[in-house]
């Protein structure tokens, strides 16, 4: 498969999609691909390495193009899509993306950045890292970018491959094998484990037999021993923990904050290490960042150059994402999407706002999640002072409603909080900002539907 000189995406708007473009487009290969119409957060880093994108999925195309491999996703119905069904008539060998990651990743020396939650930052921490230390990973992670300073895909000269690994399945339809099982970590960095994906997982243990299975092709395992759920893993060899614990190996010790900024000790074993500064809010990101630095450090790089690294590292696209100011009110975009994450995302907010009116506008996505976790949705919310809820968005893999709407949640939620208003879509979400915001208030936009869009027209529409 490294041998193809021309690849064709399908979905290739997706962020694990789009990171792999890059990813290939830097390894000296022809990339196109396609996707619906819509806007997404990987626009402008495909733009850069001017892939071809094709509105829409037509068999044809393939048949016309005749590209050496066909990659997909298990969205846009996967292996029945129409695109991938003529590429594999047409013998063209097509693979999944989790498989395809995989395979390009064979032969280097992996970090592998699994969790329910933070995998993302925390890869991205990791790559940041590693290039600032002039190791020049490659790596591919699930973010429009890593904040305006790295795309979210790269190739890389050294052996070093960091990813981010996706416990989510490989094709829903067609195999249930979870994505990061395609790789072998030399070092295994575990966030936590939550039930997500009720699609596909029945439950908790099913989440953490999957994370098992990874451990099984580790080597090292970095373990936060703060989150209960992953203590399944600490059976395992070579484990090195850390976190808040007394127990963990590398001990968060102390956390501050101050103009927009995160300032955290670490102590190895009791043995301080230092202070470090970070640009991203909250206890969970100073987790999320020692995760990163133990990683980086297990992978050969010294403390001093850690520390300047991580003063580099600004957050990536979607998360926290800082967007603008407008009439005194500031905007920010976030990815968080699950009950855990929301209420991350919310009180490290907190922390650098802890005077201002936070308002949290959530679209809810996929009615399968909204269904399983509907009461821990309803309490997620505690730290933001309104609460602006729109309909349900649905993924392209998913149709069936559940007997649930956008009132679903609104309902649940007004018993957990004060103001929870109501808005089915983008100019209902305007009207009830532009009537209830002030300034100093800061308005964050959440969720994994085509909300990242609303922000910026949020602070657009507010200067207008």
């Amino acid at each position: 498969m490294k041998q193809k000189k021309y690849a064709y995406l399908v979905g290739i708007k997706g962020v694990a999609m789009a990171a792999l473009a890059v990813y290939l487009s830097e390894s000296g290969m022809r990339v196109t691909g396609s996707d619906v119409a819509d806007e997404f957060p990987t626009d402008e880093e495909l733009k850069k390495i001017q892939a071809t994108i094709y509105t829409g999925f037509d068999a044809d195309r393939i048949r016309t193009l005749k590209p050496d491999v066909v990659y997909y996703t298990g969205a846009h119905g996967g292996r029945d899509n129409p695109e991938v069904q003529a590429a594999a008539a047409c013998n063209i060998p097509v693979f999944p993306h989790g498989q395809a990651l995989g395979e390009r990743m064979k032969g280097s020396r992996q970090i592998v950045v699994a969790g329910s939650h933070g995998k993302t930052t925390t890869s991205a921490m990791i790559a940041t890292l590693m290039r600032e230390a002039k190791l020049d990973p490659s790596y591919a992670i699930g973010c429009g970018s890593i904040s305006s300073r790295y795309p979210a895909g790269h190739k890389g000269a050294s052996t070093w491959f960091v990813a981010e690994g996706d416990e989510y399945v490989t094709d829903p339809h067609h195999d249930l094998t979870p994505r990061f099982l395609w790789t072998t970590p030399e070092i295994m960095v575990v966030t936590n484990i939550d039930f997500d994906h009720p699609d596909v997982y029945a439950g908790l243990s099913a989440v953490q037999d999957a994370f098992r299975a990874l451990q099984k092709q580790a080597t090292v395992t970095v373990l936060n021993a703060d989150d209960a759920n992953s203590r399944v893993l600490q059976t395992g060899t070579n484990i090195i923990t850390y976190g808040y614990s007394p127990a963990s190996d590398f001990r968060i010790t102390h956390v501050g904050s101050g103009d927009e900024r995160t300032f955290f000790r670490l102590e190895e074993r009791g043995v301080p290490v230092g202070e470090f500064v970070l640009k991203v809010p909250g206890a969970h990101n100073v987790s999320n960042a020692t995760a990163a630095l133990v990683a980086a450090h297990t992978a050969g790089v010294d403390w001093k150059t850690l520390h300047e690294g991580l003063l580099q590292f600004t957050g990536t696209k979607r998360r926290f994402e800082k967007l603008g100011q407008s009439a005194g009110v500031t905007y920010y975009d976030d990815y968080a999407h699950h009950p855990a994450e929301i209420r991350a995302t919310l009180a490290g907010a907190r922390t650098w706002y802890p005077h201002q009116r936070i308002i949290a506008v959530f679209q809810p996505h996929t009615y399968s999640r909204t269904s399983a976790l509907l009461p821990e949705f309803a309490r997620a919310f505690q730290d933001a002072d309104m609460v602006v809820l729109t309909d349900i968005y649905a993924s392209a893999r998913e149709h069936d409603t559940l007997g649930l709407d956008g009132m679903t949640l609104v309902s649940s939620m007004r018993a957990c909080h004060r103001d929870v208003r109501y808005g089915k879509d983008y100019t209902e979400i305007h009207a009830i900002l532009s009537a209830e915001t002030h300034p100093g208030d800061v308005v964050i936009c959440m969720g994994a539907g085509d909300i990242y869009t609303w922000g910026k027209r949020l602070l657009h529409d507010s200067v207008a």
